[in-house]
């Protein structure tokens, strides 16, 4: 097991790693008798691998079937079991805080998407079969952190919730004019008209998210979808609403997004940003999600976005922290790919279907074990154009 054996018997403080090598001889990396994982490896080369490029290798090896996890459990006990030794904790070692310099700034090239980069990076992810989609999300395609507030809510449930919450943060009136930037297939946008009488614009650069919206709002002339930059809008808004976009904005175009927030936005207006962030503060999109999952993607920590939204000359009138919500979440969406497996691999093949596993779990562990978080970020450009309490929010 030489050289990964070094690695692991450093890091493995919490549970039990076995490893059942190409021989058939397992080796055992105990910190304490829970939790127990055991996978095997089906390629000698995967030693060498995985000790020089773990953060990329684990995940190639899953997905190409040379790692498998032993029953009865699975990539996400793995994954756990992993990440729980390198849990963010001020004295662990092993807790990733963005690699070496040059990792970082390899990172921040990554990060500057132009337009014409960002409407690529949305295809890749974004328009992939509407079936897939179908096979796990809600049915109003919430692909971003849901608001729990009971152990009983179903996924359903749950994603109401947050557009409700939503919709109470933006403090809708009937004949506000309301900008949704990073629409997606436009089930917030279409709530949010439907609560409130108000009349939605949603902006998106996915023209397979774009069809289903547009599709699905045939019949309220009170929402309007377009393909199109938030960058090049121009027009005035009551209120200004991004879920689960500021992700893909790219950290050079921080300044450019809020700024376009402030300059979109009336006087008495207000802004509400849900965005996945970083608790423990600026680090690096993992090379496996970059590649596979979200190319230019990366969730902020608060010290890169208090800066730019200060800048911009916005107030940050209120800030939730959501923390298991989207762990919750992630775990609803991995059981439903559980159940479609077949469906899966009959859209794609069972490669697409591993990797798909590979990345709910990792993100799931992410906000249990790596410091992620969700914030939520309410501005204005004026002190009282909100209530001085929160009692609005109990309405």
């Amino acid at each position: 097991m030489f050289p990964l054996s070094i690695f692991l018997k450093k890091l493995i403080k919490q549970g039990t790693l076995n490893i059942i090598d190409v021989e058939g001889k397992k080796h055992i990396y105990c910190g304490t008798d829970e939790p127990s994982v055991t996978i095997r490896m089906h390629d000698k080369s995967l030693l060498w691998k995985l000790f020089l490029k773990p953060d990329m290798k684990a995940g190639e090896a899953y997905m190409d079937g040379s790692l498998t996890i032993e029953p009865p459990h699975n990539v996400y006990d793995f994954l756990y079991l992993i990440t729980k030794n390198m849990e963010w904790r001020p004295d662990n070692p092993f807790h990733l805080m963005g690699g070496d310099p040059y990792s970082r700034f390899k990172g921040w090239l990554g990060q500057i998407n132009e337009a014409s980069t960002s409407k690529k990076n949305v295809a890749h992810h974004y328009d992939l079969s509407d079936d897939l989609y179908d096979l796990f999300l809600d049915e109003n395609r919430q692909y971003s952190s849901a608001y729990f507030t009971s152990e009983n809510d179903t996924l359903e449930q749950a994603q109401h919730n947050k557009m409700n919450l939503i919709a109470k943060k933006l403090l809708l009136k009937p004949d506000h004019n309301v900008l949704d930037i990073g629409c997606g297939w436009g089930g917030l946008s279409q709530h949010l008209s439907d609560t409130s009488g108000a009349k939605v614009t949603g902006v998106t650069l996915s023209e397979e998210q774009l069809k289903v919206a547009q599709r699905n709002a045939q019949n309220n002339d009170n929402v309007d979808y377009q393909l199109r930059d938030y960058r090049h809008v121009s027009e005035k808004y009551d209120r200004i609403v991004s879920v689960g976009m500021f992700e893909h904005v790219g950290r050079k175009q921080y300044q450019t997004f809020f700024n376009k927030v402030y300059e979109c936005l009336n006087d008495d207006g207000v802004a509400l940003i849900h965005t996945i962030g970083r608790a423990d503060g600026p680090g690096e999109t993992d090379p496996w999600t970059k590649k596979y999952i979200f190319p230019g993607g990366y969730a902020p920590a608060l010290s890169e976005m208090a800066p730019v939204i200060e800048k911009a000359g916005l107030y940050i009138t209120d800030m939730e922290v959501l923390r298991l919500h989207y762990a919750k979440t992630l775990c609803e969406w991995r059981k439903r790919v559980d159940a479609n497996r077949d469906k899966i691999i009959d859209l794609y093949d069972e490669n697409f279907l591993r990797m798909w596993e590979f990345y709910l779990a990792s993100a799931e562990c992410a906000f249990r074990n790596l410091g992620h978080v969700v914030f939520q970020f309410q501005l204005s450009k004026w002190q009282d154009n909100v209530p001085l309490d929160r009692k609005y929010l109990c309405d």
